[in-house]
């Protein structure tokens, strides 16, 4: 079968490898959808840490069952479904409080461990979720949608409240879209106005270019100086961690989903001072995979309106060079893996 490898940062190549059996407990699949998540990125550029090689990327991913043992989940052969890509190892102190997101020994696909970009996997049965007729170009944008979903009910938003999201590349966009679905009013930051301008397609409020204008005077002419009630910060810069703090109101959440990977120095008894509530997150739960695909099957929001670009199997090398050379007009990329039978 077909397989994405990364031999070494900036080696990717399609190639050839034996076609998996599944084991006792797993399904055979067979993968038509993949996206390129910034972590692949990273393993493509030698930016991420947790990263060995050689490594098949991906763990955004759609699939159709071609063999499945009985289940009470309903899964048959034929269907479209998507997966949870993160193996926790279940006995850790996290995994025992229910917490599996943050298992201490997590192995996302594509990352620790193997990925989705081959034409066929295994997936164990309890992680496949059932495509409830979602497309399965669809179904391959859940997986980012639900970091953003999960990012924004780790803190409470409410209807009415005024939301900042800082940063418009696919998780931000994700988080407006998570925000609106609870009904708050949502603004975006970002430096370039073309993501500005998706925000606005995706139902944005307002939008602040924080390269023309300052963030903070922005923010508090928005809220009659009183502060966003929640700012989610999903760049992973310590700028705009910093703004997200200014622009924040007295006794706000704050909601950290970019992952940094620079100090951030700051005084911190502005967090005492204005009682800030910080939340990081980190991946997200079995349940939040149900509730996107009940979300984006209410045809409440068409998340196919992210991709920017689809690439065949064969020119995946072309897909991950656009993206590690993204100027910000590219959102999601797929890579079309297979197709349905």
């Amino acid at each position: 079968m077909k397989t994405i490898l990364i031999d070494e940062p900036f080696q990717i190549a399609v190639t050839d490898t034996e076609k998996p059996e599944a084991k006792e407990g797993e399904a055979l699949l067979k993968v038509l959808y993949g996206g390129i998540c910034g972590a692949d990125v990273a393993s493509y550029t030698g930016n991420q840490p947790f990263t060995t090689y050689p490594r098949i990327p991906g763990h955004e991913f759609s699939a159709q069952i071609i063999s499945i043992p009985e289940n009470d989940r309903g899964l048959k052969a034929g269907d479209i479904v998507t997966a949870n890509p993160y193996f926790n190892c279940g006995h850790c102190y996290s995994c025992r409080r229910g917490f599996v997101n943050c298992c201490t020994d997590n192995r996302t696909m594509g990352v620790q461990r193997d990925g989705a970009f081959r034409e066929y996997i295994s997936m164990p049965v309890e992680r496949i979720y059932d495509g409830k007729g979602l497309s399965a170009k669809e179904l391959a944008l859940v997986e980012p949608f639900t970091i953003s979903y999960h990012a924004l009910h780790r803190a409470p938003v409410k209807e009415g409240d005024n939301v900042l999201v800082v940063g418009a590349g696919p998780i931000g966009l994700f988080a407006l879209i998570a925000a609106k679905a609870q009904g708050a009013k949502v603004y975006v930051a970002d430096i370039l106005q073309g993501r500005l301008e998706k925000a606005l397609h995706f139902g944005a409020d307002g939008v602040i270019n924080s390269k023309e204008n300052n963030i903070v005077e922005e923010a508090m002419r928005i809220t009659d100086g009183n502060g966003f009630d929640v700012c989610v910060e999903a760049c992973g810069q310590s700028v705009t961690f910093l703004a997200c703090i200014d622009c924040a109101a007295f006794a706000a959440n704050i909601i950290l989903i970019g992952n940094g990977k620079k100090e951030t120095t700051f005084l911190h008894s502005i967090l005492l001072k204005k009682e800030l509530n910080v939340f990081g997150s980190r991946n997200s739960y079995p349940k939040d995979f149900a509730a996107v695909i009940d979300l984006i099957a209410s045809g409440r929001v068409n998340v196919l309106d992210m991709v920017s670009d689809i690439y065949p199997i064969d020119r995946a090398d072309e897909a991950f060079k656009a993206l590690a050379n993204n100027d910000g007009s590219l959102a999601k990329v797929l890579i079309e893996i297979g197709k349905e039978e």
